[in-house]
């Protein structure tokens, strides 16, 4: 197992994807301007090692529901999409702030399911994200809730930020979530699940180990949108990690190839196709 961690220091093309729940403190809901630091100083110092970044941030919903006041709690539409706009502002104010900090340059994207169905918007996102990583600016990826509607949804971030891995041609995806890794059962609820820290490839028992429930109030990935996000990455030719977004340190250490969080290896499907993909859903 050794081997195929150390071969992630070799990674060139790195998308991060970070929840709302691990942007946020548990008992007020407010942004946690620490963890945000600490996330972005890790990202600029891959970038000082010479990779190609890419960070898919959610939490635009809840930063814009704080702001405006609004309990953490269902709301129709045309409510989260405005929340969805207050809140995108918000955040990425904070990023550009934080990484302008450390002399890098931030880029907002902000996408829906067409921007991958449609050839034409598939083609000038990918084009858009090669020139921007050309220029040394790192992306900030989110879903675009505030046009989103059902029909056009990706639905959460787990399964964007491994669709932005494929448009790009990422070599690694590390999802950074509430959890250590992939478990035989949840953990929270079984005390005699176990840990998988490798998975050479996704049977179907592997597939089954997914749970929909997630941790959190504020997010909306559960295991099962992890495993189909490792499911389209490592069809792309992508690794993934699951790690705990605990102490976002760790994204270094999964860098230096120590063993943290639950890796998913490449088997790239010459036939995957992500606008198929997405068709399909």
């Amino acid at each position: 197992m050794d081997q195929y961690r150390e071969l992630l220091k070799n990674k060139k093309r790195i998308v991060v994807k970070i929840g709302s729940s691990s942007l946020r403190h548990k008992e007020t809901g407010d942004l946690d301007y620490i963890k945000m630091e600490t996330l972005v100083r890790e990202l600029c110092d891959l970038k000082n090692r010479g990779k190609d970044v890419i960070l898919v941030s959610s939490g635009a919903i809840a930063a814009g529901k704080k702001v405006m006041h609004l309990k953490n709690e269902d709301h129709e539409i045309a409510v989260q999409q405005a929340c969805a706009a207050i809140g995108q502002a918000r955040l990425i104010e904070t990023y550009e702030k934080m990484f302008s900090e450390y002399g890098h340059v931030a880029a907002q994207v902000l996408m829906t399911k067409n921007t991958i169905i449609n050839d034409l918007n598939r083609f000038n996102a990918h084009n858009t994200f090669i020139e921007l990583l050309k220029l040394g600016a790192i992306p900030i990826v989110n879903e675009n809730d505030t046009i989103s509607t059902y029909e056009i949804k990706f639905g959460d971030n787990d399964t964007l930020s491994a669709i932005v891995a494929a448009l790009v041609g990422a070599d690694l995806l590390i999802l950074l979530s509430d959890i250590d890794g992939l478990y035989t059962d949840d953990p929270r609820s079984n005390p005699n699940a176990r840990f998988i820290p490798i998975v050479p490839e996704l049977t179907s028992d592997i597939m089954g180990m997914g749970k929909k429930t997630t941790g959190s109030d504020v997010g909306t990935g559960g295991m099962d949108t992890k495993l189909s996000a490792a499911r389209i990455a490592t069809s792309s030719g992508a690794d993934m990690i699951i790690a705990n977004s605990k102490d976002v340190h760790i994204i270094h250490r999964i860098m230096d190839g120590r063993s943290f969080g639950t890796l998913f290896l490449a088997n790239r499907d010459d036939n995957f196709f992500i606008g198929d993909y997405l068709k399909e859903d």
